[in-house]
């Protein structure tokens, strides 16, 4: 069933555009000078009307991504107890990492930047090893016949996201400050794919449902 499958596509189209359109309006309004240097993406949303925007982006996605997660989650439990508390660990992670992006979504950069960098940390941390927890379930606990072209393809993004928020983080500590921002925004566009990767699993899910159990009874003790 294709339907949740399209949930990771649009997560990774909302996102990528809606972030490149920051970026549009904050050239086009002169927010940020690429003569001078190649902004960050906090930078390009740290100025009206386009901190609206980024923020309205950034929660999308925040949303988008424990949708997706969750339904993740339950469709791997459902293939067994093996990997459980792997799990259970990249649900914990991708939570953390949710809160992270609404921090930064919310708590601009120029305005609050010790929140703002806490939220970037937590989001691009938590998210890496969310990933590569993801990686290890694929390999783990999908069926050999499901994995023999995910597998690769993930090992590849989650790589490639670690090279880039290497590189972010050195050459921002370098002073080369176009570079690290041209690497921060590779690493997202990345994040992107690997949550567009997500069709691939939940293409196979029919139904997605929560219950809520009710309390059991307690039977009435007879005392004698």
């Amino acid at each position: 069933m294709w339907t949740w499958a399209l949930l990771p596509v649009f997560l990774a189209v909302w996102g990528t555009a809606g972030l490149w359109t920051v970026f549009g309006m904050a050239v086009a309004n002169h927010s940020v000078n690429l003569t001078q240097q190649f902004p960050y993406i906090s930078v390009c949303g740290s100025y009206r009307p386009q901190s609206c925007v980024f923020s309205q982006i950034c929660n999308g996605c925040m949303l988008l991504v424990l949708w997706i997660s969750v339904i993740r989650y339950q469709q791997v439990r459902d293939l067994g107890d093996k990997c459980r508390r792997v799990n259970l660990a990249s649900l914990v992670l991708v939570f953390i990492s949710a809160a992270g992006l609404s921090l930064l979504a919310n708590f601009q950069v120029s305005e609050w930047f010790a929140v703002h960098m806490v939220g970037a940390g937590l989001a691009f941390c938590g998210g890496l090893l969310y990933f590569w927890l993801q990686l290890w379930l694929t390999l783990k606990a999908e069926p050999s016949q499901d994995r023999h072209w995910v597998a690769p393809l993930r090992a590849l993004l989650c790589s490639l996201s670690t090279v880039f928020l290497i590189a972010m983080v050195a050459l921002h500590v370098r002073g080369l400050q176009s570079l690290s921002a041209m690497s921060e925004w590779a690493l997202v566009m990345t994040y992107f794919l690997l949550y567009g990767l997500f069709a691939a699993e939940l293409r196979f899910v029919d139904c997605f449902h929560i219950t809520v159990q009710k309390p059991q009874k307690l039977q009435p003790r007879l005392l004698y």
